[in-house]
C-alpha cells in the first residue's frame, strides 16, 4: 500500500474534537493519538467504567488533561439526545465530529433479527441513524468551529436498501443489515455535503482497513487481514490532512478516493431515505 505521510507532530491544541465508539478499537486508538497531539478529545461509549478507565489510561500516556467522556447506548434515540445536549451545553465548537461507533454483523450466519430499544432493525439504528440524529443535533456547533469536518467510518461491505423493507422485518440477515447500514452512512454524506456547501465544512466517508483486529472482526469472520494501526492511519488522513481539507462529499477505500454501491449515486434514494431518517429521528424535515 502506497503511504500517505501524515503530519505526527500536527499541533490540534485548538480543535475540540468528538468520537463516537472510542473506548475500544479504532476510535480509542484515534483518541490516544488526537489527545497526543494537544487536542481537546470528547470521548464517547456505552460503559461509564470503561470510559473513567480510558481515560485514565490515555492521560497517563500523553499528559493531557483535555479529555472527557459521554456515555450514550446508541441503540437508544432518547439517550443520543441526552448525550447532544450535553455537548451542546459544555461546548460551543466542535471542529471534527468523527462517527465511528458501530455493532458488526454479529455471528455469521444470524438469522435472528435484532432490533433497538426504539423498536428499528438494530444495526440501521446503531451504525445509522443514532449518529444521523447526534450529527443534525451537533451541526449548530459544527458551523461555528468551521472550518471543520464530519468523517462517517463506512466500509466497504454495503448493500442496496429496499425501501419497500428498510427495517428487515420480512427478510433478514444480520450481515446484510450491516453493510445496508454502511451503505445509508455513504448515502448521508453524499447528502449532507451537498447540504453545508459553502458554509466550511466537509463531510466525508471511508473504509478505514480490510478486516482489522477487532472484536467486531474476530466475531464475524475469525480471521484478520490488517490493524487498527492501519485504519487510523487512514482515518487520520481523511480527518485531519491537510490534502483532504477542502475535499467533501466523498467515500474514501482506504485513502483513495473511490466509488460506493450505485444506490449511493441515486437522488431519488438517498431522498427516500432522508425522508425516513427525519420521520424516524422527529429531525426537523430540511427539504
Amino acid at each position: 500500500m502506497n503511504v500517505v505521510k501524515i503530519e505526527m507532530r500536527q499541533d490540534l491544541s485548538a480543535r475540540t474534537i468528538l468520537i463516537t465508539g472510542s473506548t475500544d478499537g479504532l476510535g480509542k486508538l484515534i483518541a490516544h493519538h488526537l489527545a497526543a497531539r494537544g487536542a481537546n478529545v470528547l470521548l464517547h461509549g456505552r460503559n461509564p467504567q470503561k470510559g473513567k478507565a480510558v481515560i485514565s489510561e490515555i492521560k497517563k500516556a500523553t499528559g493531557t488533561e483535555r479529555i472527557n467522556y459521554y456515555n450514550a447506548d446508541l441503540s437508544s434515540l432518547k439517550e443520543v439526545n441526552a448525550m447532544a445536549e450535553e455537548i451542546l451545553n459544555d461546548h460551543e465548537v466542535l471542529h471534527l465530529l468523527i462517527n465511528n461507533a458501530g455493532i458488526g454483523g454479529g455471528p455469521r450466519g444470524n438469522k435472528q433479527r435484532e432490533a433497538s430499544r426504539d423498536g428499528y432493525e438494530l444495526r440501521f439504528a446503531v451504525n445509522y441513524l443514532s449518529h444521523f440524529l447526534l450529527t443534525y443535533r451537533l451541526l449548530p456547533i459544527i458551523k461555528a468551529g468551521a472550518p471543520s469536518r464530519i468523517i462517517n467510518v463506512s466500509s466497504v461491505g454495503q448493500h442496496p436498501i429496499d425501501f419497500k423493507d428498510i427495517m428487515l422485518e420480512k427478510s433478514y440477515d444480520s450481515f446484510r443489515a450491516y453493510r445496508q447500514s454502511k451503505l445509508a452512512q455513504i448515502m448521508f454524506t453524499i447528502d449532507l455535503a451537498e447540504e453545508l456547501k459553502g458554509m466550511g465544512v466537509v463531510v466525508n466517508c471511508l473504509h478505514p482497513a480490510t478486516l482489522m483486529n477487532t472484536n467486531m472482526v474476530h466475531e464475524f469472520f475469525g480471521n484478520t487481514m490488517s490493524s487498527v494501526e492501519d485504519g487510523a492511519n487512514t482515518l487520520e488522513y481523511v480527518a485531519i490532512s491537510d490534502e483532504t481539507a477542502n475535499v467533501s462529499g466523498v467515500y474514501f477505500d482506504k485513502m483513495r478516493p473511490a466509488r460506493a454501491n450505485d444506490q449511493a449515486y441515486d437522488t431519488e434514494a438517498r431522498r427516500q431515505l432522508r425522508k425516513v431518517s427525519m420521520k424516524l429521528t422527529r429531525i426537523e424535515n430540511r427539504d
